[in-house]
């Protein structure tokens, strides 16, 4: 039992024995800095059902604590908040408990309960990856690691949009303008190659589209009948019809994709358990489309095209297949939907890592699943989330703005390398010791920039203001731990003893960090509940932060006797690896020496 929980059985006890009543439930919150305790019952809900003043209801609370509870130590009472303060042999004695581990705060899934499968990334097979995606990737690959870590089994997936017009548009520029030219004869990478074609594919639209108009269509018109743009339409649907030449196109061109999205993935240090492509489950949805006219969930327009009509339910109609009987988005997010199910029949509940700008989508595709009949539907959850924004402005990857993804990771261990030069902090390092720690201060400082901000808001990215070794920032957090490193290089101690709770006594500093790592446990539950891994980032701060005071406040190696500097160094050995745990939730490495 946790503190919470032994408190608040006594407390019960305490309001039934002394004012015949029972409540259900007792809130707590932290003491705050200024008043003595280290735990505060609030007693104002508590005049729901309790009459009286709440302060001598909190007196008579806080006595009967003293009294019964080994725990308490000492109480005071501050209008309606009851201040217990907890004896230092309960922290000795938890932290005795907790201190060899390696795992604490980390719960094993229950082989009876429902897995849950997390996508993130998703990327179209026509450009690189880029700013968003890194974002998106970091955002599902740790909030997978989050639940995971609360006691769930988790598949990391993604489903990769490798077929629609926007796929025909790179493959029509290639082509067109590509003189046979591969990632091979160029040395670039195949994504960006592609996505090349895909920026040249626009540039030759723009230009049809201005031709047409000088020769007197308006715009509506010359952009509906560009050349270009019938091609590539035309194009999709001799793919659709599986002709023979564009199919092996769109084969090698994506296979070009894939090599280059894995040498990203494994930059950026995310993994997947499967993948889906769109290519195989959109011919899936389309046979629930024809399940769901049947069964009257959708219905066919006079031109061909199937909807559903959403509006009884406060949304809109939505088209699932057009006129030209070829698939739209949501028919290939039905097929990946079923498809996972049948593959993974232990999966009941999927998290889907996608823009904020797709939220009316998952509300439809969440509707839409739950009228075709599908119980798990219930248990999808979009993890939605704002989009990354540079000083210079909105990315778009038609006109080619946007920030490449690999060369973004490049920049930032370029920058790492910069400040740390400027600090002269890595001396004695060999150029190989050096390359490897800035590019881990580097994806160290971008993937917490990037996570410690709550999902749903809109970041700046700023690249030097991320790599920064004072603040709440992820190189001050990899400097603290390697500090922590450092002092247990030089303790040379058993870090085995127990220390006995009736002979040691705490300094206020010891015990405020033994709170601090308490929490862990339920930060990584509130994190799994509410799918953000901006609370691990800020716990992981504040714990920073605690530690820095203690190692300001109290000498560690130079404690006065065995006992304190026992407990010093397994305190500190203790918050390194809950900061390496922590930070492992977010994708972030911590070196053992900086």
């Amino acid at each position: 039992m946790n503190l919470q929980e032994i408190l608040s059985n006594y407390v019960k006890q305490a309001v039934k024995s002394d004012f015949s009543i029972d409540i259900k439930t007792v809130e707590f919150q932290s003491t705050r800095k200024e008043f003595a305790g280290d735990i505060t019952v609030v007693i104002f809900p508590m005049l729901r059902f309790v009459k009286g003043n709440p302060v001598q209801i909190g007196e008579t609370i806080g006595t009967y604590l003293v009294e019964n509870v080994a725990e308490v130590k000492a109480f005071n009472v501050v209008k309606g908040f009851l201040n217990v303060e907890i004896s230092d042999g309960y922290y000795i004695n938890f932290f005795n408990g907790i201190k060899d581990d390696k795992a604490f705060g980390f719960i094993s899934p229950k082989a009876e309960e429902k897995a849950i499968m997390v996508e993130y990334s998703s990327p179209n097979t026509n450009k690189p990856l880029h700013l968003g995606h890194v974002r998106n990737n970091l955002l599902g690959y740790s909030v997978a690691e989050i639940l995971k870590a609360s006691g769930k089994k988790v598949y990391k997936t993604q489903i990769i949009n490798d077929r629609g017009i926007h796929i025909c548009k790179s493959m029509l520029a290639w082509e067109r303008f590509g003189n046979g030219e591969t990632p091979e004869s160029t040395g670039l990478k195949g994504d960006k190659l592609v996505g090349n074609y895909y920026v040249k594919f626009d540039q030759e639209y723009k230009r049809e589209i201005q031709d047409l108009i000088s020769k007197g269509s308006t715009e509506d018109e010359a952009k509906k009948h560009a050349p270009i743009l019938i091609e590539a339409q035309n194009m999709l649907l001799k793919w659709e019809s599986g002709d023979e030449e564009t199919v092996a196109l769109w084969k090698k061109m994506n296979g070009w994709v894939y090599e280059g999205f894995s040498e990203s993935y494994k930059n950026l240090g995310v993994d997947f358990d499967t993948l889906y492509y769109e290519s195989n489950t959109y011919l899936l949805g389309k046979e629930f489309v024809a399940e769901g006219l049947k069964s009257g969930v959708f219905q066919k327009e006079e031109d061909g095209s199937v909807w559903c009509d959403l509006t009884e339910d406060g949304l809109d109609k939505k088209i699932v297949q057009r006129a030209d009987g070829t698939a739209v988005y949501m028919t290939q997010d039905i097929g990946t939907a079923i498809q996972r199910i049948k593959d993974f029949p232990d999966v009941g509940g999927m998290v889907y890592t996608v823009g904020n700008e797709q939220d009316y989508h998952f509300q439809v595709l969440f509707l839409i699943l739950k009228k075709l009949g599908f119980e798990w539907a219930k248990n999808l959850y979009h993890l939605s989330y704002g989009m990354v924004d540079l000083p210079s402005g909105k990315m778009k990857s038609r006109e080619g703005t946007v920030v490449d993804a690999d060369d973004l990771i490049d920049d930032m261990a370029s920058t790492a390398e910069e400040i740390s030069e400027e600090l002269g902090k890595l001396d004695g390092y060999s150029q190989e010791e050096k390359k490897e720690l800035y590019k881990m201060i580097g994806l160290g400082a971008l993937k917490y920039y990037v996570l410690k901000v709550d999902p749903k808001k809109r970041i700046l990215f700023d690249p030097k203001e991320s790599i920064d070794f004072q603040g709440n920032t992820g190189p001050f957090i990899q400097y603290t731990y390697a500090r922590i490193q450092s002092i247990l290089r030089k303790a040379d101690l058993n870090s085995n003893v127990m220390l006995s709770a009736l002979e040691t006594s705490l300094h206020p500093k010891e015990k405020e960090l033994i709170k601090q790592i308490q929490l862990f446990p339920e930060v990584i539950q509130n994190a799994a509940d509410n799918h953000s891994p901006a609370l691990i980032a800020n716990y992981t701060y504040d714990l920073v932060k605690e530690f820095n005071s203690f190692y300001q406040n109290v000498s560690i190696l130079g404690a006065d006797n065995d006992s304190e500097k026992t407990l010093r160094v397994q305190l500190s050995q203790v918050v390194a690896n809950t900061i390496k745990n922590s930070f492992g939730l977010l994708g972030i490495q911590v070196p053992e020496r900086m």
